[in-house]
Formats: C-alpha cells, structure tokens, sequence
C-alpha cells in the first residue's frame, strides 16, 4: 500500500505539474503576443500569429474572450498610460494599487489573484501587461479537485482487495514458520528427558565401576548438548517475542555495569585486561532480561574469542537520541568479509576455537533480535586487527518520579565500575 500510495503520488503530482506549466505557458504566450502587437491580437494571416507548435491559435473571438489591461510606467514606477478597454473586473483605483504593489515586489511575472502579469523593460521605462486568468485557473483546479479524488478511489479499491486477499497469501508462511519455532521448542524439551537419563545411567556407572576417560567425555558431551538446547529454547523465545508483560522503563547504565562485573572476573582469569566506561543515567524503554542478555552476549563473546593477552574495551554512551553499547576485543584472525555472517544462527568465523570456547553460534543471533525487537539494531565492524560489537537502542527519558522516588523504592541503582577497571 506505501509503494501504491507514493506511485499514485508521483503520477498525480507529475500530470498536474505538467498541465500548471502548461497552463502558464500558454498564458505567457498571450501576454508576449499582447505586448509584440501593442495591446492587440493580429487578424489572421497578418504577422504576429503564434508557432502553430505552442499549442495556441487566435481565432476570431479570442480578441473577445481575453481580459487585459496595458500599463506603461516610467522608471519612477508612475504610470504614464493605461489602457482599460478590454477588462472590467479592475478600474482605475485598482489598477494602481496592484501596479505599486507589483513594482515594490521586484519580480518580473507571476500571478496576483487570478491575475498573470508580466513586466518588459524599455529604455522609457517598462510595460506591465495584467491577463485575467481565472477560467484557466478554474479549469487547473478542477484537474487537481479531479486527481485527488481519483487518488483516493484508487485507493480504496486497492486496500479492500489487499485486506481480503493478503492473509491468504501469507497464511502459509505464518504457519509454516510458527511450526518451525513451535519444533525447536518441543523437541528442545524432548531432548532433554534422555540426556538426564544418559547423565543419570553415567553418574550410577561410575560409582560401580569408578569414573574413566569415557565416563569424563559423555558427561561432557551431554554438559554441551544441555547447554545447546538452552541456546535454542532462548533463540525460540526471542523469536516469538515472548517477553512477560508490558515494557518497563529502566536504566541501562545499571544493567550494562552489572553485566560488565560479572565478565569482568571471567577476563581476569583469562589474563585478558577488561576497560569499561559507562555513561550514568541513561534509560531504554523495553524488557530488562532480554536486554541483560544482549549486553552479556556482546561482553562474552568478546572474552571468549579475544586474543590471548589481548585487552577487551566495553563502552555505554549517549549518541543524540540513541544509546550506543560497544565492545572492542582484538581478533587477528577474523577475516572481515565474514563480519556479516557472525549474526547468522549457528555461523562460527573459527569452527576448532568456537569449539574450545563452548560456543555453538547463536548467542550473537539472539542479541540481534533482541535490537530488533527494541527498535534497535546490532552490527560489527574490523579495523587494525580489532573487531568492535556495537548495539544501537532508541534511549528514552524517565519521568521525574523516577528520580524522586522516596527510601526504600525500587529505583535501579546508578552503574559502577566493574573490577579491573
């Protein structure tokens, strides 16, 4: 409906463009006639005649169907003639009045009511020619009265059908992805009887015939498997948008420094140095856990595949009218041609490090939909061997209450720095 809405748009705009310019044209056309033959049309065959190729032609009766009036002015602006023969709707009070207003603009031509009018230089003085224009400016109206109506019915007879017919259209579809989050919920649940079974039947072996390399490995691999499944139930809720209850206004400076300390001691242990920088009191509309989880999935992955001994930088700033939550880990290997692909579900740029990490690809695919359904958006960039995370969130303003809330309210508490900063 927008692409037919701006389609009708452009066409009506253009065919009344086309007919006002062709309107003034031929009104100009007269005037110049009017003033090459002193104040008259010429008889037919005497020269003078329009170009048969501007579309316009004297006939007999156009000498009487025209309303002008000829004003020779000196270089003082006062009028030294005046020829009111061929109009009524002006005398000769009027005729001065519209002259000094004419004069004062400074313009050249242009309309004045439903007048055209148009100056020519003399070495005198000038000439001002007054055409009356009201039955072609009737007549243009009439066509833009005629193409706003057309417009409308145009669209009415569109929408109604679009309306019926799009929900058939794209039913299929709808189901068709509905039962493919509704699978990967169900079987994610599934999956996760027989892997405490198998979990439970290890647990029982060992403790009968001791614990062993390949007791280690299962526990491990279903440790992986419970892990992915959780991932999965997460992608699944963030793409059905299954956040409880409405949006709620909340700091986000509080959330991103509260995320930061928990990352912050993983780094430190990885011996890889963690900077953050927050920018107090800054507030987003929206659903604090899912949020929470964008910020975390950002700062882990940045931990996870920073280079060894390589510092992570995290940063929460104030852009206009936008939040911009940033974090920076140096990644020399990351080939920047696949930077569009790390959102994909299951993508990983390093399949053997992604592997050592315990990484399966779709943390950074959920916190791209979590932007989206924010109204926001997640992107990377690569510059000198660093990859840099950022997510834009529309910031919001908190009502006054929010800061004059009384002891013991349930106001987030303002951000602090992470340890190791």
């Amino acid at each position: 409906m927008l692409s037919l809405t701006g389609t009708l748009l452009i066409v009506g705009a253009a065919v009344n463009l086309a007919n006002y310019l062709r309107i003034t044209a031929r009104i100009d056309s007269t005037i110049d006639i009017l003033y090459r033959n002193g104040g008259d049309f010429p008889a037919a065959g005497q020269p003078g005649q329009p170009d048969p190729s501007e579309g316009f032609q004297i006939r007999e009766e156009t000498a009487y169907e025209t309303r002008y009036c000829i004003i020779r002015i000196d270089p003082d602006a006062r009028i030294l003639s005046l020829d009111l023969d061929h109009i009524a709707a002006l005398d000769r009070g009027d005729i001065f009045d519209m002259t000094a207003r004419l004069a004062a603009s400074g313009r050249s031509a242009g309309y004045e009511d439903c007048y055209r009018y148009r100056f020519f230089e003399e070495e005198s003085g000038s000439t001002l020619v007054i055409l009356d224009c009201f039955l072609q400016l009737e007549a243009f109206y009439a066509v833009l009265r005629l193409t706003v109506l057309i417009f409308f019915c145009c669209l009415l007879i569109a929408f109604f059908p679009l309306l019926l017919l799009s929900g058939r259209v794209i039913r299929p579809f709808a189901v068709s992805q509905e039962r493919q989050k509704r699978f990967i919920t169900d079987a994610s649940h599934e999956l996760r009887t027989p892997l405490g079974i198998i979990l439970a039947n290890t647990g029982v072996s060992e403790l009968i015939h001791g614990a062993d390399e390949w007791s280690e490995s299962t526990k491990n691999q279903v440790t992986r498997m419970n892990y992915l499944i959780t991932e999965l139930i997460e992608l699944a809720r963030t793409d059905e948008a299954c956040f409880a209850g409405p949006p709620e206004i909340f700091s986000a400076s509080a959330l991103a420094a509260e995320a930061a300390r928990d990352l912050a001691t993983l780094a430190q242990t990885q011996g890889k140095p963690f900077s953050c920088q927050i920018d107090p009191d800054l507030f987003v509309r929206g659903y604090r856990e899912p949020i929470r989880r964008l910020f975390s999935v950002l700062m882990e992955n940045a931990v996870k595949y920073c280079d060894p001994g390589g510092s992570v930088t995290v940063a929460l700033r104030k852009k206009r009218r936008q939040l911009l939550f940033t974090v920076s880990n140096p990644c020399r290997d990351l080939d920047p041609k696949t930077l569009p692909q790390l959102f994909d579900r299951f993508y990983r740029a390093d399949g053997s490090r992604a592997r050592e990490s315990g990484g399966f690809g779709i943390g950074l695919s959920i916190a791209r939909s979590t932007a989206e359904r924010h109204r926001g958006r997640v992107f990377a960039s690569a510059q000198n061997g660093a990859v840099t995370f950022t997510a834009i969130l529309p910031l919001c303003t908190p009502p006054r209450s929010f800061f004059a809330s009384p002891p013991g309210s349930s106001v987030p508490p303002g951000p602090s720095a992470p340890p190791g900063e």
